[in-house]
């Protein structure tokens, strides 16, 4: 089942390292993430025929209740606007999000498609929670609705991530649902993590993209977004470098408490992080 809205073209080679640049990338047309003035309204981004006919197969499919799940009992009996998920998310949903249900907390989701996960979030985190959605099509501009706040706008473009968090920000989980281009969610990344709060999540979906050509991906190719969280997971351990020169401690380092890695889903945990320690208690045996 494709993980994106619409087929993107060939992102532009990123930088070697998280944290770095990457490489500028030419406008392209994406998914849910491209620029375009809030002002005027458009006809729906129109879906692949690869797209289009998961979609209708996924809606065409039975639910199955899974009890003690509120997210997915929700969307087993959603008969508002469009969701589509894997389903193993639901899992993976509850286990991180549950701390935060029933606080004042900023919740940012990057692609918003027909708008009915926005509406899901909001049931789920409960009224004190500020949802926030971005997407490429003028036309998700219509979704809002008191709670739920949208901006039009590029997920790869910089400037606008940065209005964008200037204006919301800080965020307490951040869910990059968007293009799934390997520019996207590595430039996503790379602007929106600093803007997490201590405490809070960052979320990038749909990451089998990075094993698909189509979206940039390809397996082990240097500039996918797998191989670029391969190198986070170098950064969260620089604590115990010995080659102080190249493998130094970065804010990653300093700002993430773990990275969750699921079926094409990584969860990363920021919290205040210090060098590590190790004691030792008990008597010796020998």
């Amino acid at each position: 089942m494709p993980a994106a809205k619409k087929t993107p073209k060939t992102p532009a080679k990123p930088a070697s390292k998280p944290g770095a640049a990457p490489a500028p990338a030419k406008a392209r047309a994406k998914a849910k993430t491209a620029s375009a003035p809030a002002a005027s309204v458009q006809p729906p981004v129109q879906l692949p025929a690869q797209v289009h006919a998961a979609l209708q197969a996924a809606t065409a499919m039975p639910v199955a209740h899974q009890p003690g799940t509120d997210l997915f009992d929700y969307f087993a009996s959603n008969s508002g606007r469009l969701i589509f998920k894997w389903m193993h998310y639901f899992d993976i949903y509850e286990k991180h999000f549950a701390p935060f249900r029933g606080r004042d907390i900023k919740f940012l989701e990057i692609g918003v498609f027909h708008g009915g996960s926005l509406q899901m979030w909001k049931n789920y985190f409960g009224p004190r929670a500020k949802i926030v959605g971005v997407d490429i099509n003028p036309v998700c501009k219509t979704f809002e609705e008191p709670g739920i706040q949208i901006e039009i706008g590029s997920q790869e473009d910089r400037t606008f991530l940065r209005e964008l968090a200037a204006k919301h920000g800080p965020f307490d989980i951040i869910l990059d649902d968007g293009g799934h281009t390997m520019g996207q969610q590595i430039v996503t990344f790379d602007e929106m993590f600093q803007h997490v709060r201590r405490d809070g999540l960052f979320l990038c979906e749909d990451l089998h993209t990075s094993y698909w050509k189509e979206w940039g991906g390809a397996y082990r190719s240097p500039y996918t977004f797998i191989e670029y969280a391969k190198q986070l997971i170098d950064q969260m351990h620089a604590w115990h470098s010995k080659d102080p020169e190249s493998f130094q401690v970065t804010p990653f380092t300093q700002s993430a408490f773990g990275m969750h890695f699921y079926d094409s889903l990584l969860v990363i945990e920021k919290r205040l992080i210090t060098p590590p320690v190790s004691r030792a208690t008990g008597k010796a045996s020998f």
